[in-house]
């Protein structure tokens, strides 16, 4: 119980363990402190001084040796105390510079991103960022390029995708290349063909283009570019080529 309270101040192992021995020992030099704690004494020497600037531990100088004396275990209130002053000075601060950064995040959202996915975590979180950003968006539809080699890991992945599209009420036209393929509700699909497949399955977005294939080894990668002007010529090609389907 103390050493999990004391971890969730912000101490780890060594530290819980040199602040107790100290408390068991009373006053003690480096080398006693480190016999009782069984760490070596240059280990103990560093965190005996981190301890000092926590304002948990202090020293008296002897004629040959250094003592050190745990505080009182009240000076943890104490320096909680210290930390909510200083947390809250902290957010005065932020809050001042705020519109300053705001102003600089703006500025970057004019400029291209581009974000790497891997693993079937990272598949998700770019399936996830679909429904999320089409579901803020006013409009609630995306266009896809499916490829029936990657299809079945994407749902897989995340087996309730269409359910919870269907949910926000976020339509979708597929264009399929390679065999399969079915309708589930508020979505539209067509095929380039039937025979040959893809490499790269892509989806057409919110702002955002989302590539995404499979390794050598057989596990999805994904890269998602931010960018209107992308977004906008990939779905002024996807439409042109929609009609000519």
């Amino acid at each position: 119980m103390i050493e999990t309270v004391l971890k969730k101040f912000g101490l780890n192992d060594k530290e819980i363990s040199i602040y107790l021995s100290l408390l068991k020992l009373g006053s003690a030099p480096v080398r006693a402190v480190a016999l009782q704690a069984e760490i070596n004494r240059t280990t103990t020497h560093d965190i005996l001084n981190k301890l000092i600037d926590e304002g948990l531990v202090s020293f008296v100088d002897k004629t040959k040796h250094r003592y050190f004396t745990a505080e009182s275990p009240e000076h943890f209130l104490h320096s909680l105390k210290i930390r909510e002053q200083n947390i809250n000075r902290l957010e005065q601060d932020i809050k001042e510079i705020l519109p300053e950064l705001k102003s600089l995040y703006e500025k970057s959202e004019s400029k291209p991103k581009a974000k790497y996915f891997e693993g079937n975590t990272g598949l998700r979180a770019i399936m996830e960022d679909v429904l999320i950003s089409v579901g803020r968006s006013s409009n609630k539809q995306y266009y896809v390029y499916s490829s029936s080699s990657i299809r079945d890991t994407l749902y897989n992945v995340f087996p309730e995708w269409n359910k919870e599209r269907i949910k926000k009420n976020i339509s979708v036209q597929s264009i399929s290349i390679g065999p399969g393929g079915k309708l589930h509700g508020m979505d539209e699909r067509k095929w380039i063909s039937k025979k040959e497949d893809a490499p790269t399955y892509t989806m057409i977005y919110a702002g955002k283009l989302a590539l995404i294939s499979l390794d050598e080894t057989g596990d999805p990668i994904g890269v998602v570019v931010e960018d209107m002007n992308t977004y906008k010529t990939q779905a002024m090609i996807f439409k042109e080529l929609w009609v000519k389907i």
